[in-house]
């Protein structure tokens, strides 16, 4: 008979454990998916502020940039976002001068599927920004990217890429839009 009560008890303080163990594993997954929450807003947060900071640094150069290959600027318009027949659409800097406007995209990595995306964006920009139906335009995509390789094939729009603090425009072009 002892050794069935001893078994019995056993089996309890098995039984016990086991289920403050499971409590254990509960509480531990929904730290982990607090603390998984907490560190992709975070991310969010970091990448989005980054981004800001990378546009502000390429806004303030751009300029310069432009009158050095002849193009007049008299303004800028950051992060212009809309929705045009149910599409939207996000460009991260205009210039304007009053006839031709730069829109410029800014990246921190290169790749090829973001300039894709981009130059399609470019190609629907008199239909997104009506505004500039009767700008000449000037078709410059600038994409700037850390380190970047050679310029994406397909990149016909202008792809100005940049390597540390360094920029170089690849290839700029201008034409009605």
């Amino acid at each position: 008979m002892e050794t069935v009560s001893n078994f019995e008890k056993d089996w309890r303080l098995f039984q016990e454990t086991d289920r403050k163990f499971q409590e254990s594993q509960r509480a531990l997954a929904r730290e982990f998916r607090e603390t998984d929450k907490k560190m992709k807003a975070l991310q969010e947060l970091f990448e989005g502020q980054w981004g800001k900071l990378v546009e502000s640094l390429v806004e303030r150069d751009l300029v310069h940039l432009l009158e050095s290959r002849g193009v007049r600027v008299y303004d800028t318009s950051t992060r212009r976002k809309g929705c045009r027949e149910g599409e939207n659409y996000e460009f991260d800097i205009i210039a304007h001068n009053g006839e031709e406007i730069v829109i410029v995209e800014v990246k921190t990595t290169l790749q090829a599927g973001l300039v894709e995306k981009f130059i399609e964006r470019l190609h629907q920009a008199k239909r997104y920004l009506p505004e500039y139906r009767n700008h000449k335009g000037v078709r410059c995509g600038g994409l700037f990217a850390r380190g970047a390789g050679e310029r994406p094939s397909g990149a016909e729009p202008g792809v100005v890429r940049g390597s540390g603090y360094g920029r170089q425009c690849c290839h700029c072009q201008s034409r009605g839009l």
